[in-house]
C-alpha cells in the first residue's frame, strides 16, 4: 500500500497536518498527540471503505523552515560546514527567501539521514 503524505506545519498552539491528496486535516500540541490525531483522522476518512491505516501508512513530509523549526537542536551553521553548504545558503533555504533545488533538498535530506544514522547507533558506557 502507497504511504498517506502527511504536511506538517507549526502554529502558534503547537502543529498541524493535512492531507495532499485526501480531505484530511488536523491538529495537536505536539509530535506524539498529532501522529495519533492523524492516524485517527484517517481512520475517519476511510471508515466507510473499511480501511484501516496505522502511523505505518504515513509519511510525514516537511519543508526545510518547518524541519529546523521542529529540531531546533541541529545548529544551522555546524549542519551547513557538515554537508559543505555555505551557511548563508542554508539559512536563505531555512527562511523561505530561496527554494532549493531537487538536487540542494536532496543533498541536505541526506546529510539528515547520516546525522540520524550515526545517532541511532551511538552507545554510552555505564
Amino acid at each position: 500500500m502507497k504511504k498517506i503524505e502527511m504536511i506538517i506545519e507549526r502554529t502558534n498552539t503547537g502543529y498541524s497536518a493535512y492531507a495532499q491528496n485526501f480531505s484530511v486535516a488536523t491538529t495537536g500540541k505536539d509530535l506524539v498527540e498529532l501522529k495519533f490525531n492523524i492516524v485517527e483522522a484517517l481512520n475517519l476518512c476511510f471508515e466507510e471503505e473499511g480501511r484501516c491505516v496505522s502511523e505505518n501508512d504515513i509519511k510525514v513530509s516537511l519543508d526545510l523552515a518547518q524541519f529546523f523549526q521542529f529540531y531546533k537542536i541541529i545548529n544551522a551553521k555546524a549542519f551547513s560546514d557538515r554537508i559543505g553548504m555555505n551557511q548563508s545558503l542554508l539559512a536563505q533555504y531555512i527562511s523561505g527567501r530561496k527554494k532549493p533545488s531537487s538536487y540542494q533538498t536532496q543533498r541536505i535530506l541526506k546529510g539528515v539521514h547520516q546525522i540520524g544514522r550515526e545517532l541511532s547507533e551511538i552507545k554510552f558506557l555505564l
